[in-house]
């Protein structure tokens, strides 16, 4: 019943929820300017897109490459990316299955990382393999692999990528166990800023830096920011490598991670958070908009 009353005063969460699972209500141009009518009360503009949000919507339905889905797929993307930047930014992989009982777990380290090719959100980090619960850690996958992560926000690359198993190596920084992400907003091959993201574990902070590490006056709500973070080690590196990795491409987040010093590649994002983030001020949203040249798409594909 508590669900139930939850999807009563918001039909959105129910129009996601179906969504989540396959239930298609609708094409993909209607589901999108629905849930963005939903999340910012206003309508989705297609037809002339300004703002970043906005974009990222029209860039779904507009710019289907066949190599955007080996991008985001969590095991492809290693040997894409590494043919770019090198094997050595590259996280071991520790295997790759089709379902949970293929994996050995005899095989495996102390300490490892679980979790789906396709999707966001199964994962399961393993730091002492005598406490794993098996039992709930195969339920927790299972139904990851069972989701099409496109149709929660139709992000198109997500569609044809195969549900795998990937387990990895256990990363860890000695001086901070969350693991600081470092999300770089690229435009064309143009990085012009840097989300960080840390405390994981605690309260999740998020901040904004140009390419120079100063802090740039605007964020994403709900979570706050922190003004006490070093510039990393490889900055220089992590901006050379996003302008490789990202040339061509309208928008492309590229994001690393800093470990002992150590540069390594995380993932490539061709919608953060599915194009339905605000920012404060709200400026911003057209300012970052202002960045994405869609004549690209066309260009590109000639």
């Amino acid at each position: 019943m508590s669900k139930l009353s939850k999807f009563i005063k918001s039909p959105l969460l129910l129009f996601v929820f179906l969504s989540n699972r396959g239930i298609n209500l609708f094409n993909d141009k209607t589901y999108l300017k629905i849930r963005y009518f939903a999340t910012f009360k206003k309508i989705l503009n297609l037809q002339t897109p300004q703002t970043f949000n906005e974009k990222l919507q029209w860039l779904k339905l507009n710019d289907r490459k066949d190599i955007y889905t080996k991008m985001v797929d969590k095991y492809e993307a290693k040997s894409y990316v590494s043919k770019i930047i090198g094997n050595k930014y590259i996280i071991p992989t520790l295997g790759i299955y089709n379902n949970f009982d293929e994996i050995d777990f005899n095989k495996l380290p102390n300490q490892f990382v679980i979790k789906c090719t396709h999707d966001s959100g199964g994962l399961v980090i393993v730091t002492d393999k005598s406490k794993l619960d098996i039992k709930k850690a195969k339920k927790k996958i299972n139904k990851s692999l069972k989701r099409n992560y496109y149709y929660l926000g139709r992000e198109w690359p997500y569609k044809n990528v195969k549900p795998r198993i990937i387990v990895e190596k256990y990363m860890k920084d000695n001086k901070d166990t969350s693991m600081r992400d470092y999300k770089f907003f690229c435009f064309n091959g143009n990085p012009y800023c840097i989300l960080l993201c840390n405390d994981r574990n605690t309260e999740l902070k998020e901040t904004f830096f140009d390419l120079n590490w100063k802090i740039l006056p605007f964020k994403r709500p709900n979570h706050s920011i922190d003004t006490n973070i070093e510039k990393p080690h490889n900055l220089d590196k992590m901006i050379e490598f996003s302008k490789k990795l990202s040339l061509n491409i309208p928008f492309l987040r590229v994001d690393f991670y800093e470990i002992n010093g150590n540069l390594y590649f995380g993932e490539l994002t061709f919608y953060p958070a599915g194009g339905f983030s605000k920012f404060e001020p709200e400026e911003w949203d057209l300012k970052l908009g202002n960045l994405i040249d869609l004549n690209l798409v066309s260009k590109n594909e000639k």
